[in-house]
């Protein structure tokens, strides 16, 4: 049930994020609003880090495979298409279509056992359950 809350809580936390984003970037430009959000991320976490736990900062070397150190860059990756999918499609739209493709992806690195991700078969209800979220799109969408 806590996975389940904790879920919810960064669905509504993204979608907020990607206004404020939005709005930022109206002001700043995008790589500005885009640094600021990963450099006020980096403040919380080493704030965070120092309160709540010392974990070695060596064992990022240890990491393996290496290109899992690439989340962060990612999120450079994820800040600007959030920001700029709600300046094209709003809010609504934009987080819709964003969490489908998640889903969709998501579910691939399953199937597919990607990353060091246990492989799983496929399942045709969770496949239905996509399609029926295309179709919620596309009734999303109708005018």
């Amino acid at each position: 049930m806590a996975g389940f809350l904790i879920a919810l809580l960064s669905g509504a936390l993204m979608s907020v994020q990607g206004v404020f984003n939005t709005k930022v970037t109206e002001t700043t430009g995008m790589w500005v609003s885009n640094a600021w959000v990963q450099m006020t991320a980096f403040i919380v976490c080493a704030a965070a880090w120092f309160i709540a736990g010392r974990d070695s900062i060596a064992a990022i070397g240890k990491v393996e495979p290496k290109y899992v150190l690439l989340g962060g860059v990612i999120g450079a990756g994820i800040t600007w298409t959030v920001i700029k999918s709600m300046e094209a499609l709003g809010p609504a739209k934009a987080a819709l279509l964003i969490v489908i493709a998640q889903l969709v992806v998501a579910y691939l690195i399953e199937l597919l056992g990607l990353f060091g991700v246990e492989k799983e078969p496929l399942d045709w209800r969770k496949v239905g359950g996509l399609v029926l979220a295309l179709v919620g799109i596309a009734i999303f969408q109708w005018k």
